[in-house]
Order: structure tokens, then sequence, then C-alpha cells
């Protein structure tokens, strides 16, 4: 749905401002969004109708502890399906959901609650795509156990990091570890660790995996892991590949669940356009950082040259920014990225692929130089900002030619846009 707004009339609660470009965006941090229904293929689906709590899925009140400090205190759609499924019956598992529907709760927590702590060895392998994205999801399981009485160990191993540094830390007791697949076939030939008593074998983005061309990689991962009790796969899209691995590697009664896209967006987004030229697109959008004060953003370009290009026009206006694009080697992107997240630069450009991941807090608003190629990668743009219970922006910046994309986009993700005139 589209809504075009008339900047001399206050609709709702908006104010007036709010629809003004060059206006600051005013996130809040206290507001929640509910609960959303899921479709779902299992034996165990059936239709949410009031709102769930994680204490009535099951979790351990020291993980609903950890959970409620990042801010996360209602479950998501795929967290209520998920969790009592995992929790209960732990077999294998297939969930279709794109970034941003918060696959790594609904699989993490239950993860966490089947982990022995008192046991030394690896009990749990989650392979991801990306640097950046199994970082994220270290980071993030470190965080739910904060409240936890007894320790669990988590190791995240993947490439651009020490290798000896790597080695050594796994000297210490590790239940579970995050990895590339290359980094642990590198790791397991160099027998700095075992994989014997694995039972939980977690592929998060398959589909990502994949694309990357990690396919003889993942399948040998699948091989040094025959003694696993149960495999969990996540995907945005159960591709031809994807489906192979699941009949090649899973049970044929595996559970499974799809996330509709109309509910793997936020609520607590707001998303808008602005129909400009082309040529106009780098002064709209300097106007509007001049007057975001202290809050700080993502803006995405589809292209390397079209972010470099938006990097130095915006830096030669006297902006504090950086840029992330796939030219830049494994140590510059770190380098960057730590910058950002410790605020030595306001404002981040990225493309699509080298974006993935991401995870940075307190953004208020993403900005889209120009609309995505892909439906998902809406979602994994606009999912930067409205985390933690807090409120954000997504602003497209679009040519009269698209009016007719934006509408569906709207149309298949079920989100009003709201034209900024």
């Amino acid at each position: 749905m589209i809504l075009i707004t008339n900047p001399l009339e206050k609709p709702l609660a908006t104010a007036a401002e709010e629809l003004n470009f060059f206006a600051p965006f005013e996130p809040s941090s206290k507001r929640h969004g509910c609960g959303i229904p899921v479709s779902a293929v299992g034996s165990l689906f059936q239709k949410h109708t009031t709102l769930k709590s994680f204490k009535t899925l099951g979790v351990r009140e020291d993980l609903i502890q950890g959970l409620e400090e990042m801010g996360i205190k209602t479950p998501t759609a795929i967290q209520r399906d998920a969790i009592p499924f995992l929790l209960a019956n732990g077999k294998d598992f297939i969930a279709q959901a794109q970034t941003g529907t918060g696959k790594t709760a609904a699989f993490g927590i239950p993860l966490l609650m089947q982990i022995d702590p008192e046991a030394r060895e690896i009990q749990a392998v989650v392979v991801a795509p990306t640097r950046e994205l199994a970082k994220q999801i270290g980071k993030q399981l470190f965080r739910f156990t904060k409240y936890c009485a007894q320790k669990i160990f988590v190791e995240v191993l993947t490439g651009g990091d020490k290798l000896d540094r790597q080695i050594a830390a796994l000297q210490r007791p590790t239940q579970v570890v995050v990895v590339t697949p290359g980094r642990l076939l590198d790791l397991l030939s160099r027998t700095a660790l075992s994989l014997d008593a694995v039972k939980l074998l977690i592929l998060d983005e398959a589909d990502e995996l994949l694309n990357l061309g990690f396919r003889k990689e993942v399948a040998e991962i699948f091989a040094k892991t025959q003694g696993r009790r149960a495999t969990w796969l996540f995907s945005a899209t159960i591709p031809a590949g994807v489906q192979k691995l699941i009949t090649d590697y899973m049970s044929p009664k595996s559970h499974s669940i799809k996330i509709d896209q109309q509910h793997v967006v936020n609520r607590d987004i707001s998303h808008r356009f602005i129909v400009c030229q082309v040529r106009e697109k780098t002064n709209r959008i300097a106007g509007f950082l001049k007057n975001q004060g202290e809050e700080r953003g993502v803006i995405f370009c589809r292209t390397r040259a079209g972010a470099t290009k938006l990097f130095e026009e915006l830096a030669e206006r006297g902006h504090r920014l950086g840029v992330l694009q796939g030219d830049l080697m494994q140590s510059e992107r770190d380098k960057v990225l730590r910058s950002f997240r410790k605020g030595r630069f306001q404002f981040l450009i990225a493309t699509d692929v080298a974006a993935r991941g991401i995870d940075v807090e307190g953004l208020a608003f993403v900005l889209h130089h120009q609309l995505p190629d892909q439906l998902d990668y809406y979602t994994h743009r606009s999912g930067r900002t409205g985390r933690a219970g807090r409120t954000g922006v997504s602003i497209a910046l679009i040519c009269q030619q698209e009016r007719a994309d934006i509408a569906k986009l709207g149309q298949v993700l079920g989100l009003t846009f709201v034209e900024m005139r």
C-alpha cells in the first residue's frame, strides 16, 4: 500500500516534521512489536491467536533475563513456532525465513538449553556463510547466556582471523563453535578440534552458503558430523541445491515451517520513499544527513562503484562516514566496521553483499540510494534499524518510473509506504 502525505496535515499521531525528508528522525527506545501469525507445515503447526511469552514457550528464566536485557521481550513468529518444537523434540528441522525474523534466538535458545556445560567437548556446530554473520551469531549466543549460572563456552572460527589464536582458544573447554566452512575444515585438517561429540549441526542461511560456492565444504561437514542427533537448517529460499542437501542429509520426516513474506519485516520500522531524479539523489541524501544531529544510519547502494562514488561526494561535503564494499580486503572491512561500531564516524555506505551480517546497535535510519535487486535484500537492509525495541525509518530514493516497484514491494511484504514530498 502507498500513502501520499500532505505536509499540511498531521495524520493520526505522526508529526508533520516526520514527513519532511530533511527533518531528523527521533527513534523511541521503548516501543515493542506485537506477535504475528506464522504459516507452517508440520505436525505441530497451530494458528497463534494469542500472544505467547518466552516463559510459556519453555525457555529457562536465566536465558529470558539475557533476552530481556537485549530488548527481546516478545517472541517473533519463527521463535514461537521453532522453540517449543526444538525443545520438546529437537530432531531434524527446516525453517524458511528471511533475515530479520529472529532466527538466531529461534535456534540459539534451544541449542543452549541442550548443551551440557560440564562436558568439555564440542556439542554443537553452527555454520554461517560469512565471517560477519558468524561473529554476529557468536555475539548473540554469548549475550543470551549472560545470566546462566553455568557458563557455556562459544568460539567463533572464521577466515581472516589468526589460526594460531584459534587453535590456542580451542584448548580451553568449548561446547559450541560458530564457523565458516573453510576455516572449520582447515582446523580439522590440523587436528585442532574434534567433532566426535557433536549432537547438533545448524546451517544458517543455507542458500547463501551454496551461492558463495561452499557446496563441497558443506557436504564434507555433514560427513564429519555423522554422529549428530539432529540437523537444523535455516534458509531464506529453498532452491534445488538446498533441497538436495535436505534430501541427502536430513530425515524425510523433518519438521518444517515457513514464514510468510508479509510477516518478515519489523513493524517498528516506518517505510517511506521520495521521488527524485538520479542527479538529485546526492543532494537529497546530503540534506537529510545534515539534519540528523547525532543519529546514525546506513546508506545502501547496489554497486561497488556507486558506493565509492557516493562516499567521495558526501565526504567532500564534510560528512563523517565510511564505506563498505566488495573490493576491500578483509582487514580493511574489519577496520571500517570496528570504527563504525565505536562511533568514529556517523554514517556508513554499504553494498548489499558487503553488508551481510552487519550488527550495529542504535541505528536510527536506513537510506536506499537505489532499490535492491532482490526482495530479501530490502528486508535485510531495512532490518539494520528498528532493533531491540527501538523504532527506525527506512527511506528509498526512487525515480518516477519506479513507483510500480514500490507498490509491488509494499504489496508483497504487506507494508505501507508513505511518499515524502
